[in-house]
């Protein structure tokens, strides 16, 4: 990861979102706060406070990459998708059946497919045959997003800064080889409750999801970061996030996969 030296403006938003993770109390949108506050910038600061949580000890077990829809981007005003970090801690997998609330603040989640990569990817140029070729499989997959900025009153460069709006994520208990399943046409549904609240399809996301990890390795190289062997995947969501309530319960089914599930 490169070495960056933030301005002071900058570091002050950077801890105060550390601040906010710890105490549990949201900020108001740093593009409030910072006049003409940059992509770029943004991604500073997400990245600063990773090398925080890398001195406590946390791991990068993957990447994660958001507004790949058209409709969130169109939400957000914005022509083009985002990503974070995933940490070891946020993978809640083996908890899956009881998640905690009492970290997060305002919670949604997400139905998505992940890649587990067997060799890296390093941009740019990466191609989606380079993606099924570097991929050693896929897996269905539930993604819990979350905002330090109170109410998600977020534009791109709040979410950036915010490790791109992360929290936790839950893998299925199946492997798929990336060539057996036609991810482009594959349909997801997600039920809240056992109530199918929404659904989506692979070409929903960016045309597919394999285009959506050719695209994070390729941005991936503007930041000296690369995507690396054994790193999850998250593509992106194939629907609109469901808020999250304590006592939900929720399972996101993918045609040809099987299914996978959570509550809190």
């Amino acid at each position: 990861m490169m070495t960056l030296q933030l301005n002071d403006q900058l570091k002050e938003a950077a801890q105060a979102l550390l601040e906010a993770e710890e105490t549990k109390k949201s900020l108001q949108p740093l593009t409030d706060e910072i006049e003409q506050l940059s992509v770029d910038e943004a991604y500073q600061i997400q990245m600063e406070n990773i090398d925080v949580k890398l001195a406590q000890g946390e791991k990068i077990v993957g990447k994660k990459i958001g507004l790949t829809s058209l409709a969130m981007q169109k939400a957000l005003g914005v022509d083009q998708p985002d990503y974070g970090h995933l940490l070891s801690s946020m993978d809640v997998t083996m908890q899956k059946s009881a998640i905690p609330m009492d970290k997060l603040f305002e919670p949604k989640i997400e139905g998505e497919i992940a890649f587990v990569l067997k060799h890296d990817l390093r941009g740019p140029n990466i191609t989606e045959a380079d993606v099924v070729a570097a991929t050693d499989y896929i897996i269905p997959a539930l993604e819990i997003v979350d905002s330090r900025i109170e109410n998600w009153r977020i534009k791109l460069e709040d979410t950036i800064a915010d490790n791109a709006s992360s929290a936790q994520f839950v893998l299925g208990e199946e492997r798929y080889a990336v060539d057996s399943v036609k991810l482009k046409e594959m349909e997801m549904k997600l039920y809240k409750n056992n109530k199918l609240i929404n659904k989506g399809y692979g070409a929903d996301v960016l045309g597919n999801p394999i285009t959506c990890v050719a695209w994070l390795a390729n941005k991936l190289s503007d930041y000296g970061v690369h995507l690396k062997a054994g790193e999850v995947i998250l593509s992106g969501a194939l629907s609109a996030a469901i808020p999250v309530e304590r006592g939900d319960s929720f399972k996101a089914e993918f045609s040809g996969l099987v299914s996978v599930e959570v509550s809190f």
